[in-house]
């Protein structure tokens, strides 16, 4: 009974997930805050978890996260009647433009700045790292589309005394042609599922690993329907152009050059 009244009277704070992980500790329990270590500090119940945003900002950053109470954050850290920062919602871009324009223009010393133009700011780092990987992606494609096309390009004129035999059957080199190019457009679009698949499986994995290091929900990979999309688009094409070209290239040939003689 005094534990509960003594528990009434404290005040209450919130933790990340991260530190409660770290911590050992859990909703209910009583801790002390202070501004220094080893300092007096207040007694406080921990009255809720917070989870981690998705943030990539957080990633690199190895601090834990406490919420207080405005009142008590003051007369923790001894810092008056100023504060930093502090945001304001608004409902709208008109209504966040015009309390821009408004505060700029109450006094000086201070800036009021949108959330997104700072999130663009400090998220800097992370657009020059997306777009270096953005160019080692297309290097990537293009040489293994490369590589690709020369394999295809051999593996169908390995095939030259199947297509002489069609040919001496009487067989229309446009229909050769029609059923070389669908071939190699069909093994296209199984190896481009089986890559799909492959990929799917390696994202969850470097995921799984990943938000278990870092306590994070933040997706570290992903395999969207734009990338499954492009990707069977350009395993399709590439198969159809090289179906095309070495089987234009065979029913040119007269059959019996094709068997050698």
């Amino acid at each position: 009974m005094v534990a509960l009244l003594l528990a009434l009277q404290l005040r209450t704070i919130t933790i990340d997930q991260r530190l409660a992980a770290d911590a050992h500790v859990g909703v209910g329990d009583t801790a002390m805050v202070s501004a220094s270590p080893g300092s007096g500090g207040d007694s406080v119940v921990i009255a809720g978890i917070i989870g981690r945003r998705a943030d990539p900002s957080e990633i690199a950053r190895s601090d834990y996260r406490v919420h207080l109470h405005l009142d008590q954050l003051q007369r923790l850290i001894g810092y008056g009647d100023r504060v930093d920062r502090f945001a304001i919602a608004t409902h709208g871009d008109p209504a966040a433009d015009s309390a821009v324009r408004t505060i700029n223009d109450a006094a000086f010393g201070f800036r009021a700045y949108r959330s997104r133009d700072i999130a663009v700011e400090t998220s800097e780092t992370f657009a020059v790292v997306s777009r270096f990987h953005r160019a080692i992606g297309v290097i990537t494609i293009v040489a293994s589309a490369v590589f690709l096309l020369c394999i295809l390009l051999l593996k169908i004129d390995e095939r030259r005394r199947d297509v002489a035999a069609l040919r001496l059957l009487g067989i229309s080199r446009r229909s050769v042609m029609l059923t070389v190019v669908l071939e190699a457009a069909l093994v296209s679009v199984i190896g481009s599922g089986v890559g799909v698949v492959i990929g799917w499986v390696t994202s969850a994995a470097v995921n799984w690993h990943y938000q278990a290091r870092y306590q994070t929900p933040l997706r570290f990979a992903l395999v969207t329907g734009d990338i499954v999309l492009f990707a069977v688009t350009l395993s399709l094409v590439l198969g159809v152009v090289a179906g095309a070209l070495a089987a234009r290239r065979l029913v040119r040939t007269h059959p019996l050059v094709l068997l050698g003689r």
